[in-house]
């Protein structure tokens, strides 16, 4: 297939990246640059459509992705196609259309060194995508992304994370309710999850507390903090010792400093 006017087929790719009601409703997503796109196909995410530059010579990549996905093929005219890669034109080579897995928590797998993050409500996609190359740096299982949220799959989301998206289960969850049941059965099949709440009031610092064990780490919205449901569900609530004059941190920074320490806990332990 080729495109060289905006047509039907186009407006419906530009929504992918513009319209999260759309976005959702296709099941499907825009994935920008090199690593990313290799990254969702080695780690076996359908990849639906990949679209190139017309009459571009491609490299050996690109060619070997064609072949090895098995997608759906669009050539492009350059200036559109540099409009869905949000770069210049002859930037971007091959751009994926790729599709959404379920949100369903037991694609988080739950063992004996479990570690999982819950993102309470966040609201700037680039946080969620933050938290998503933390999560996977530092050993994490999963995150769960909670309540009215940022989107995980909104193209800055997907930028933010490098690729981690690919490597480590994101799931979206209503709200706090249906996450702390999924905990429960945890703990009634013998993994005892703790929940450990981050906080500017929290009783203790990340350093002074267990996180070799079972842990959930539940980071709050960067304006309010987490709900009320969490904090009331949570079983510690740690603050990070802070210096100078800030107040507080970016929810995404605090969550990277709580996963090193379990990281670093973890490690040293053995």
């Amino acid at each position: 297939m080729r495109i060289t006017v905006r047509n039907a087929r186009f407006q419906q790719l530009q929504t992918l990246l513009t319209n999260r009601t759309k976005r959702g409703r296709a099941g499907e997503f825009l994935v920008q640059g090199v690593r990313p796109i290799t990254m969702a196909a080695e780690h076996g995410w359908q990849v639906r459509t990949l679209l190139h530059e017309t009459d571009r010579r491609l490299s050996s990549w690109a060619q070997d992705l064609l072949q090895a996905t098995g997608a759906e093929t669009i050539a492009m005219a350059p200036d559109l196609l540099a409009e869905l890669s949000e770069k210049e034109e002859g930037a971007t080579e091959l751009l994926a259309v790729v599709a959404m897995p379920p949100d369903d928590l037991a694609r988080v797998p739950v063992g004996p060194s479990f570690l999982g993050v819950v993102f309470d409500r966040p609201t700037q996609p680039g946080n969620v995508g933050a938290v998503v190359r933390s999560a996977d740096a530092f050993g994490a299982d999963g995150l769960v992304v909670t309540g009215h949220a940022a989107d995980p799959y909104d193209p800055k989301s997907v930028r933010a994370s490098t690729g981690s998206l690919f490597a480590l289960p994101v799931v979206r969850a209503a709200s706090h309710h249906e996450v702390l049941d999924w905990v429960g059965t945890q703990r009634d099949a013998g993994t005892p999850v703790t929940v450990v709440a981050t906080d500017e009031d929290g009783d203790a610092a990340p350093a002074d507390v267990d996180l070799t064990g079972p842990v959930l780490l539940a980071v709050g919205n960067e304006t309010a903090g987490l709900s009320k449901g969490w904090r009331e569900a949570a079983d510690v609530t740690v603050a990070i010792p802070m210096a100078g004059s800030a107040s507080s941190l970016n929810a995404s920074n605090a969550a990277s400093i709580v996963l090193y320490e379990a990281h670093r806990q973890r490690l040293a332990r053995g």
